[in-house]
């Protein structure tokens, strides 16, 4: 067997979900019996056949992709239920597999495949959705890249009416029905309290919050996730901030991202001058803007 082979052999067989009891299956992707299967490419030793031994991989495999979704939605986990959570992600998993050398893009496409399945929310599907959002959204706040800020110098020769800004990498803009983010940040205080409270206390009492935010009407939130000194960070945002800041990402110029914003705003005329120049300030505090980048002038 050549080593391409092998591999794609090894592959399907690690890939295989497990059984109800954890095991490995005892039929192979292609039909034949897992045994036969296995010792085409494993060798067995003195302690364990070539099944026990692929098994050993197989049920590694799994551990760690599932024990990697529950570090990285725990919100989604606490709003699902951990049985409906694991299903959930098993079923995930089987559609999306791991096809990057890093868990850290395992749940990339989380929030479209729920979107495709809405049976594993049920009646909180909009809840799931949003904080699945947010969960990946502080994935990527926390290690997208960070490119050099903008300066005062950078944008001092630029004409008004054709300035464009960028934003960084790292800067994600949502938008939500529910108050996740103040959702989520209570789990996680829970979670660092549970040492003072039984492990059944809290999911009790993380139930109890999830249904109460479930029964609020719903209403438009605007959340910017973004990172301080490799910590993230949630701020709440305005609609016409944050239609500036979209504006600005989609490539607008900064007067045509601006006058969108106020098309339709109940912000008085008189003080959108002044919002604008706050909400600038802010931004150039946290660093939100990178250098625009230097094109070659032709030779």
């Amino acid at each position: 067997m050549k080593l391409l082979e092998l591999q794609r052999t090894m592959a399907c067989a690690l890939m295989q979900p497990l059984t109800a009891s954890e095991r490995m299956q005892t039929r192979a992707p292609d039909g034949r019996a897992m045994r036969s299967y296995a010792a085409r490419f494993i060798k067995p030793n003195d302690r364990l056949t070539s099944f026990e031994r692929l098994e050993i991989y197989n049920r590694q495999y799994w551990f760690r992709l599932l024990s990697s979704m529950t570090e990285d939605f725990p919100g989604v986990r606490s709003v699902l239920g951990e049985k409906r959570f694991d299903a959930m992600c098993k079923a995930y998993l089987m559609d999306c597999p791991s096809r990057s050398f890093t868990l850290r893009n395992l749940g990339a496409k989380l929030e479209s495949w729920l979107r495709a399945h809405p049976k594993w929310a049920g009646t909180k599907q909009q809840l799931v959705l949003d904080i699945a959002r947010l969960e990946w959204a502080d994935i990527e706040a926390f290690d997208a890249a960070a490119l050099p800020a903008l300066r005062t110098e950078d944008i001092a020769g630029a004409v008004g009416t054709d300035l464009r800004l960028q934003l960084q990498p790292y800067v994600q803009l949502l938008s939500f029905q529910y108050p996740v983010d103040d959702l989520l940040l209570a789990m996680r205080k829970e979670d660092e309290d549970k040492d003072f409270a039984s492990n059944a206390f809290e999911e009790r009492r993380k139930r109890k919050r999830v249904q109460a935010v479930v029964k609020l009407k719903p209403e438009a939130i605007f959340l910017v996730v973004h990172r301080i000194d490799n910590s993230v960070y949630f701020r709440r945002i305005e609609a016409e901030e944050f239609a500036v800041l979209s504006g600005l990402r989609q490539g607008k110029t900064l007067e045509k991202a601006v006058n969108a914003a106020f098309r339709k705003s109940s912000i008085p005329l008189g003080e959108r001058a002044a919002s604008v120049q706050q909400w600038f300030q802010n931004w150039a505090t946290l660093g939100w803007f990178c250098r625009p980048e230097k094109t070659q002038s032709p030779s």
